[in-house]
């Protein structure tokens, strides 16, 4: 049971007993309640908390936990219908700018806690199982200690830590260096401070279709119109970008070349050289989201180095991220850059969040340079492909009319195309009454979808006896919405 669930837990027992208390009696001590439930003080601490803040509990430090005198009464609700017409007020760009309203429900879905029982088909993060949790204790305990540790950092980042991103950026020896690194709060954080700072408000931004639903909603939360470039086997069709660029006059365009979110497709040698010359032909910057390169599969073949190792005049603004590989709350990334463009970037992360807290710097710079970092990578690449082989041979054997858009050598997900008339949101909702959390395919288009999808994700399940299990249930769904 995860501590998360145990607090959750204790709260609900202790606020189903309250009336068992008068008002103003004390409850049991916290080492009493500690005895009972089998759990650390601090997940009693935090149950108590949850309870103060509902208005159930009094805590008195030194005395101990008592009932509240009487019972919190909600206030009433106030009048927010004004907010509707100062939110959706025109700016001075007039009725042709960009939608103000900002729809996350693509990133939240991944971050939705599937019900008790249900496999989460659904996440972007890796199993506990996986998470080198203990390495990750043992490197905060060591950077917490560091001298300095607790001083404000550099704007850009402790320097030990840019030189490492700098080092698995790549390229010819000393053309990525610190001096071109930026530390950001994640990947997440990284994407939203290239899009403001390379795009104009209003303007176009083009990206690969189908793509990151996060990707979609950063862009139009920064005014500024997401434009779809077809993605085939080989990466996005360079033939139909240099079109987009001509027909949009768009400075930006965002990919993933390695292990797409969500085909998992890679971009090839050939098409890798044709980004880059027809980005320098329209003076644009090309933003590459590098999120996977830690999640390659055992057996696959060597990967190809980030796009900017091989563009030394800064038309790649590259991003990348520690949080995939290890956990969601070690939330360290980088962006790298040349020229104006990192300046940029640089003011606008100063601006928004000031720089990201030298503690997690420490430690993140702890973890990777641990030997524990090199054995969590091999070990998280074979459960990645066991998981991976397991869900490829369920859907053979249960559900061979969903057809995956490719068996990728990396990442955590599958793309599965469905037969034409299938209905994604039917088929979602009767998944997870079948007791599995599926991505429908809607989300990751701009435009409208060429056809149904599901986007199946093996990282947060528990293992392969987990993974066909989840199968077995969407089989069950598709035959039940069939």
């Amino acid at each position: 049971m995860s501590s998360g669930s145990s607090v959750a837990q204790i709260a609900e027992t202790l606020r189903s007993e309250i009336n068992r208390y008068s008002p103003g009696q004390k409850l049991p001590s916290n080492r009493a309640l500690v005895d009972r439930f089998h759990v650390s003080p601090v997940t009693v601490s935090r149950a108590l908390a949850a309870l103060a803040a509902e208005g159930l509990l009094v805590t008195r430090p030194g005395a101990g936990t008592y009932r509240a005198d009487r019972p919190a009464v909600p206030a009433p609700p106030g009048d927010t219908s004004w907010q509707q017409v100062a939110l959706a007020v025109e700016g001075p760009e007039g009725p042709d700018a960009a939608p103000r309203a900002v729809d996350a429900t693509g990133v939240l879905a991944s971050f939705a806690a599937p019900p008790p029982g249900v496999i989460p088909f659904n996440g972007g993060y890796l199993h506990p199982s996986l998470q080198p949790r203990d390495a990750m204790a043992a490197a905060l305990a060591r950077a917490g200690r560091r001298p300095g540790a607790w001083d404000r950092p550099p704007i850009e980042g402790i320097a030990e830590l840019r030189a490492w991103f700098a080092r698995e950026t790549g390229g010819p020896a000393g053309a990525v260096s610190a001096a071109h690194v930026l530390v950001t709060a994640g990947g997440q954080s990284a994407l939203t401070t290239a899009l403001h700072a390379l795009a104009a408000p209003g303007s176009a931004v083009l990206v690969e279709s189908p793509t990151y639903p996060g990707t979609l909603a950063v862009a139009r939360a920064a005014g500024v119109r997401p434009v779809p470039v077809p993605v085939d086997a080989d990466g996005v069709r360079t033939d139909l970008l240099a079109e987009a660029f001509a027909a949009t006059g768009a400075r930006v365009f965002f990919c993933q070349p390695l292990f797409q979110n969500p085909t998992g497709a890679v971009l090839t040698a050939e098409r890798r050289r044709e980004v880059l010359a027809v980005a320098r032909a329209a003076g644009a910057f090309v933003v590459e989201d590098d999120f996977s390169r830690r999640l390659g599969h055992t057996s696959g073949p060597p990967l190809p180095p980030p796009l900017a190792a091989d563009d030394p005049d800064g038309t790649v603004v590259h991003m990348a991220s520690l949080t995939k590989v290890t956990s969601p709350s070690l939330r360290v990334g980088a962006l790298v850059a040349r020229g104006p463009a990192l300046q940029r970037l640089r003011a606008i992360q100063v601006v928004d969040t000031f720089f990201v807290p030298r503690p997690l710097q420490e430690a993140a710079l702890e973890l990777v340079g641990s030997p524990a970092w090199t054995r969590h990578l091999r070990a998280v690449a074979a459960g990645l492909q066991q998981r991976r082989d397991a869900m490829a041979a369920a859907l053979r054997t249960h559900l061979p009319q969903a057809v995956p858009y490719t068996l990728p050598h990396g990442g955590y997900h599958l793309w599965l195309r469905l037969p034409d008339g299938t209905d994604e949101a039917g088929l979602t909702s009767a998944a997870l009454r079948a007791g599995v959390a599926v991505s429908p395919g809607r989300p990751y288009f701009a435009a409208e979808a060429p056809g149904p999808h599901l986007r199946l994700s093996f990282a947060e399940t528990a293992g392969v006896e987990e993974v066909d299990e989840g199968v077995r249930r969407l089989a069950a769904a598709f035959a039940e919405e069939g």
